[in-house]
């Protein structure tokens, strides 16, 4: 029981139904719950994170869903209140609402690069910021700012989110080395080419499927348990000498 006794919040969980397509929030929370934690599912889809949440009570464990745009500060003050006045502590918070944009320099609108820079880093930022003190009242905590290994390298489109990825990524080591001194560790994830519910038209069409495939010296493309298997380590005290770190997890496409 890795996580025993701790709280986790964690964005973006409402792909989590099992026998469905899973996301990495979904997937992270029944991982935690699993190990051990009380888990506050939050996304803005309502309808899946309840049934995502209501399975995970039908299987024994602890798991509430709460309605979060991470893009809104009054609404993350009400979701970390929310885990707080269920559980009476916050210790693992992963940030991983996200959402796709292909479109290159010239193709990208305004509206879309600031959609982009919207969830991927004032969410990432507002999402820590609100979870310090709770984390600090308990002596420390896990904050896993899921990043891209598109915020690592660069390609021939999704300029907008290249960035965002890319802001999440640095912001992950700003914060690990002022919250070191609490004990609050700060790290990030960043998966390669995986199936999910986002990225399941793309896997499902021969030529995008290809592009990828043709990029992964693995051969395959990886799956949402793999890249929770990473988080959980993460929100675990088994990575207590990690912090600022980035988690690559690609089957080694930017070891090219």
């Amino acid at each position: 029981m890795r996580l025993q006794d701790k709280v986790a919040l964690v964005t973006g969980a409402a792909h989590g139904v099992k026998g469905e397509l899973m996301g990495f929030g979904g997937a992270s929370a029944w991982l935690f719950a699993e190990e051990g934690a009380k888990v506050m599912l939050t996304d803005i889809d309502v309808e899946s994170g309840e049934r995502t949440a209501a399975q995970m009570r039908e299987e024994g464990h602890d798991a509430a869903f709460r309605r979060l745009d991470v893009t809104r500060e009054a609404d993350w003050k009400a979701a970390v209140q929310a885990t707080i006045d269920a559980y009476g502590r916050l210790d693992v918070l992963v940030n991983n609402a996200g959402t796709g944009g292909r479109p290159n320099v010239e193709e990208t609108t305004e509206e879309i690069w600031q959609g982009q820079m919207d969830v991927h880093a004032k969410g990432v930022f507002l999402g820590t910021k609100h979870a310090i003190p709770h984390m600090r009242a308990v002596g420390g905590g896990s904050i896993i700012n899921i990043s891209s290994i598109y915020g690592l390298v660069g390609s021939s489109g999704s300029t907008a989110y290249h960035a965002g990825k890319g802001a999440s990524r640095i912001f992950t080591k700003s914060a690990a080395v002022q919250l070191a001194k609490d004990g609050i560790r700060v790290n990030s994830v960043h998966p390669g080419f995986i199936h999910t519910p986002m990225t399941d038209a793309g896997v499902n069409t021969e030529q995008r499927r290809r592009f990828m495939l043709d990029r992964i010296p693995m051969g395959r493309i990886g799956s949402v348990m793999e890249i929770a298997r990473g988080i959980l380590f993460l929100a675990s005290d088994e990575s207590s000498y990690m912090t600022g770190s980035e988690l690559v997890i690609d089957g080694g496409m930017t070891a090219q």
